[in-house]
């Protein structure tokens, strides 16, 4: 029989180049995986985490491992190339760094062995993902281990995967399950046997001594697996016997279920109409990177069932295997994709197609995926190109033939045009918009898909991505950019009341479920980190945003006071809003009630008189809340943002009555012809003859580019500008702010 042997513990582990030792060096520290070496510089700012080769290693005695006849390495996650070595001699290359993969290692053994694992993740243009908006943290970040098994075994060596897929129909009452198992060495006389075992352990289907790698067996009065009402798991077992002796075995969960997605009334499972709104996930955390445990993973599926979402979007990669037995337990419907991001590379096809081979064969059995996705955001730097197209027509016809009961689908960056060929490739497609945020408003995302809608009627689609960022900054006047809490709040209120009334929709993601490490970002006060969670990145704090879906999609009843953590205010009258999945709700203002709100949108506001302190509580049925604020002369600098290494902060700019400032959006300072001519030189300038900067920007482009920008700020845009490499220096800013001045803005 096979035996797993945990290899976690006690890895030598040097950083940078070395030789491959023949002994453990003594200048190597130890460490335990799953281990990481950007936990701490892929999350500070400055785009300057290590990104190189480093080396692990190992010792272990043959003895001390379970007696069987071949010994295999498994690797679940080794970020993003590596090689293995056994006692010198190099096993095995593999490139992408998240999926699961294994080493034969049975001919290299001795009765003592050094394992050596030189673990990559530095720049190239082969494997993805090199140009993202994450930290591609390095290592052994997930569990090795030593599989051992007899000669003859359930394979081991084909993309990482299982050994044995099952594929369930369901028929009526009845489903039919197929189960097919991958054998290695199987002889004369060895035979299978299948077996199906409902969720409480109950024999349900059976088969016995059959030399048929494939057996199709009958669930009566089949239990559907049923999303988050009811997510039901049988388990399928396989067995390969010789003389009534079990040599090894095999066995996976599974559920039956049907579902469909529709192009005017979108996601149905088992036949009725089930809106999937969600969010999508990163694998990191706050100090710890990449290398999650398995409470890591407890705690932030917890957290999503909390907020009431029934759907996550794995992003942008293959996460571990335990999260996704998690999504079946906790009946989540997913979306799971390989990192082919952001730019397309010529040389990286090979990679793409071994990673989504790996992905789909790793990942078949699981109940809750529905759709493969292909790429994220591929046209970032132009249209589509024939090589990209092709790319992306293998990857659709690998997946359909692989796999015949899901479908796939694409994440379609916002600028890319609606007529694109690419988008017509997948079955499904979602899109990325950030209208509101890094441009145009919040009132645009409905009407955009709607349009869509209108254009493409046989196309269903969704919203991938849509999300704006929020740190501990405050105010009662949120603007977009500002990167307040409150403007958060009010951004989401919008989008959901957009998005969750339009019933074409597949589905919704919001970007993201926690703040995430991004070690080029420099924007929001705290660098190296992307902060458009629902709940911060150490998951100590639950956002005002997490409250307002949970306020919609929750049917656990709660009120939430919003603002919490901005309690000094100058204002006499002060809005204060409320979130509950009640239908009304009463606030009390230092025990005394200023009156009752009903919402058929769940988001409740109220004008509180604001003297000295006060004390709130919201009351909604048996729920209750309590929050307080505090009446101040003066604007508490606390609650204002200022960004580390920022030039010039907006609070620093001058500004002159009826004249325009830095402060200022585009399409206001755009409005006048003096105020035109001067962006138009600013952009011309910033561009210089930089190729790249001319081909993001082209002439023809530039109507979809100001209805997108055109809510940014000119300080905003140029700060965003040179986050790409367009540096300007306090001076030059402050200069343009001196032009900007002297532009007389049109009287209202």
């Amino acid at each position: 029989m096979r035996e797993v042997y945990g290899f976690n513990t006690k890895w030598a582990f040097a950083k940078g180049e070395q030789a491959i030792p023949q002994n453990i060096p003594e200048t190597w520290y130890f460490v335990n995986l799953p281990h990481t070496w950007n936990a701490i510089d892929g999350q500070d700012g400055g785009n300057d985490f290590y990104r190189g080769t480093c080396y692990y290693a190992k010792e272990v005695e043959k003895i001390e491992l379970p007696e069987n006849a071949q010994y295999y390495l498994e690797f679940q996650g080794a970020n993003s190339s590596a090689d293995v070595y056994v006692n010198g001699k190099k096993l095995a290359h593999h490139d992408g760094g998240y999926s699961t993969w294994r080493v034969n290692m049975t001919d290299a053994m001795e009765e003592k062995n050094l394992i050596v694992v030189a673990v990559d993740n530095k720049s190239n243009d082969r494997v993805y993902p090199q140009n993202a908006d994450f930290t591609f943290y390095g290592g052994l970040y997930r569990n090795v281990n030593i599989i051992a098994v007899p000669d003859s075994h359930f394979d081991l060596d084909y993309c990482g995967g299982p050994g044995i897929s099952v594929t369930p129909e369901v028929c009526g009452t009845k489903a039919k399950a197929e189960i097919q198992v991958y054998l290695t060495n199987k002889k004369e006389g060895q035979t299978l046997s299948y077996l199906i075992k409902d969720q409480e352990g109950n024999l349900v289907a059976e088969l016995k001594d059959t030399n048929e790698t494939k057996a199709i067996l009958e669930i009566q009065d089949v239990h559907l697996w049923n999303g988050r009402k009811d997510p039901y798991l049988y388990t399928a077992e396989a067995c390969l016997s010789e003389n009534g002796q079990v040599l090894d075995s095999v066995s996976t969960r599974f559920g039956c279920r049907t579902f469909r997605i529709d192009a005017e009334h979108g996601f149905f499972l088992n036949g009725e109409s089930y809106p999937l709104h969600g969010v999508s996930r990163h694998q990191d955390r706050w100090g710890v990177g990449n290398a999650l445990l398995p409470e890591h993973h407890r705690e932030d599926i917890d957290y999503i069932c909390e907020m009431g979402a029934n759907t996550i979007r794995l992003a942008h990669y293959q996460h571990d295997q335990y999260f996704y037995d998690l999504c079946d337990e906790r009946g989540m419907v997913v979306w799971a994709e390989i990192p082919y991001i952001s730019n397309h590379m010529p040389n990286g096809r090979e990679n793409t197609i071994s990673q989504m081979r790996e992905l789909v064969v790793q990942n078949y059995n699981h109940p809750s995926i529905v759709v493969w996705g292909l790429s994220n955001e591929i046209t970032m730097t132009g249209a589509s190109s024939e090589d990209l197209l092709e790319n992306h027509r293998i990857l659709n016809d690998m997946v359909h033939e692989m796999d015949k009961t899901r479908l796939t689908t694409i994440a379609v960056v916002s600028m890319c045009d609606i007529n694109d060929p690419y988008i017509q490739i997948p079955d499904v497609i979602s899109y990325n918009h950030y209208f509101g945020w890094y441009g145009g408003d919040t009132s645009m995302n409905g009407p955009w898909l709607d349009h869509f809608h209108e254009v493409h009627p046989n196309i269903p689609i969704g919203l991938s991505e849509y999300g704006c960022e929020a740190l501990n900054w405050h105010t009662s006047d949120p603007k977009q950019g500002d990167y307040t809490e409150e403007y958060q709040a009010h951004y989401h209120e919008e989008l959901i009341k957009q998005l969750f009334t339009r019933p074409y929709i597949w589905s919704t993601h919001v970007w993201n479920m926690f703040d995430f490490g991004a070690d080029a970002r420099n924007e929001g006060g705290e660098n190296g980190q992307n902060h458009k969670g629902l709940m911060t990145f150490d998951r100590k704090y639950k956002k005002d945003s997490f409250y307002a879906y949970k306020a919609w999609l929750s049917d656990e009843p709660f009120v939430h006071i919003c603002g919490k953590r901005y309690v000094d205010r100058v204002e006499d009258v002060t809005k204060v809003t409320v979130y509950s999945n009640l239908p009304e709700v009463e606030l009390f203002v230092n025990g005394e009630s200023i009156g009752r709100k009903t919402s058929d949108v769940h988001f409740f506001y109220f004008d509180v008189p604001n003297k000295g302190e006060s004390v709130l509580k919201a009351v909604a049925g048996e729920c209750s809340d309590e929050s307080h604020i505090r009446k101040v002369e003066a604007f508490n600098d606390a609650y204002r943002l200022k960004e580390k290494g920022a030039v010039l902060n907006w609070f620093d700019i001058t500004e002159t009555e009826g004249h325009f400032s830095l402060n200022d959006t585009i399409a206001e300072i755009m409005s006048v012809p003096e105020g035109r001519q001067l962006f138009n030189a600013i952009l011309q300038s910033m561009m210089g003859s930089d190729e790249g900067m001319q081909m993001a920007f082209k002439p023809e482009d530039m109507g979809k580019m100001m209805q997108m920008m055109g809510s940014f700020t000119v300080l905003r845009m140029i700060g965003l500008m040179g986050a790409a490499g367009k540096k300007v220096s306090k001076e030059q800013l402050l200069a343009l702010n001196a032009q900007l001045n002297l532009i007389q803005k049109p009287q209202k």
